[in-house]
């Protein structure tokens, strides 16, 4: 441990190498993820370059809440997801709120778990209409709210995070759909950051449904500010759009989110190649169709069948799936986003 104290002196990838061997007896080497040597890296680097006790604090919490979040959600990683958001000022009785509450009860009934901000109002309604069970919670500690709500309270799976930031890459890292409610500035930085991180393939597409009762009009007239106030001024492009749906319907929002991974399973990249991952084989048809419809979507050769990739064999369990490829622009997220619907409506 002297060395830690004279940190200056030694390389930093010399001094890993000597920490190695006794990480690695204490836990098997199969184990051991490369990038954890990158994350000992960093710590020797916040020594070596004498950061600030407030830096290393916040560094280190955050850490800490996601590892955390992981360790909570690891058991339920092969189980799809839909994160909840909306006010918390909307309450029980109120048509919002029941809407939230049977929209959770039907896409837990589909196979699907439920991921709220573990808050009161429409938090509340998805955990509730979920049950326990089906729930998990990602709480925010606030200075004047906010304690979990009853639903939710004091189940394993409710985590409580000190950070924002923290909190929202757990929200994005574990979800697999996005269900936005009538609310005030937390779910509108929900909503627009999402739609950030999708419109510039920070994340994967999930579907993000807009929810509201019948006759509502806040998403519309959200809408209406999207299409004369960005797409108008030429802020965003049209594609954009299709990168969420509104709807009344508790019953539409399942259909749309099920709908949505009924064929397409998930997607990567392997050098240049964007991979789709299949359940369902693609015809000839469908594929002449993709290549005719989406031909913009590729930089070079075409849309194409292909198997496995040796670069994914860290992912036996989609071994069996069918696979498209093709050397993506990696800038029109919109159109991609109709492409997966076009896959899923054409098998």
């Amino acid at each position: 441990m002297d060395k830690l104290n004279d940190i200056q002196k030694p390389d930093i990838n010399g001094l890993i190498e000597e920490v190695k061997p006794l990480v690695e007896k204490t836990f098997p080497k199969d184990k051991i993820p490369d990038d954890l040597w990158g994350l000992l890296d960093s710590v020797f680097r916040l020594i070596k370059n004498k950061a600030p006790s407030g830096d290393v604090k916040l560094i280190n919490h955050a850490v800490q809440e996601l590892v955390y979040a992981g360790k909570t959600f690891a058991p339920y990683r092969t189980t799809r997801k839909v994160s909840i958001f909306g006010s918390a000022r909307i309450g029980p009785g109120q048509t919002d709120y029941e809407l939230a509450v049977n929209f959770a009860k039907q896409i837990t009934h589909r196979g699907f778990m439920v991921i709220t901000g573990a808050g009161p109002g429409i938090m509340a309604a998805g955990n509730e209409g979920a049950g326990r069970k089906r729930s998990f919670g990602v709480n925010i500690k606030l200075p004047f709210e906010q304690t979990a709500n009853e639903f939710i309270e004091n189940d394993p799976k409710l985590i409580d995070f000190k950070y924002f930031f923290t909190r929202k890459v757990t929200f994005v890292k574990e979800t697999d759909a996005l269900v936005l409610f009538p609310g005030g500035f937390g779910t509108m930085d929900e909503a627009f950051e999402s739609l950030t991180l999708i419109q510039t393939g920070k994340t994967t597409p999930v579907p993000i449904v807009c929810l509201e009762q019948p006759n509502g009009s806040f998403w519309n007239r959200w809408l209406h500010f999207l299409k004369t106030d960005l797409l108008g001024r030429g802020l965003i492009s049209p594609n954009d759009l299709n990168m969420f749906k509104i709807t009344e319907s508790p019953e539409e929002a399942c259909d749309i989110i099920t709908n949505f991974y009924s064929c397409y399973h998930s997607q990567r990249y392997v050098g240049d190649d964007l991979v789709f991952r299949l359940l369902k084989p693609i015809d000839d048809n469908t594929l002449c169709g993709l290549n005719n419809r989406f031909s913009t979507l590729v930089t070079q050769g075409e849309i194409e069948r292909c198997d496995m990739l040796p670069e994914e064999v860290n992912e036996p369990e989609t071994a069996n799936m069918h696979r498209l490829r093709f050397k993506f622009n990696k800038k029109d997220f919109g159109l991609l986003r109709m492409m997966i619907d076009f896959i899923n409506d054409h098998t």
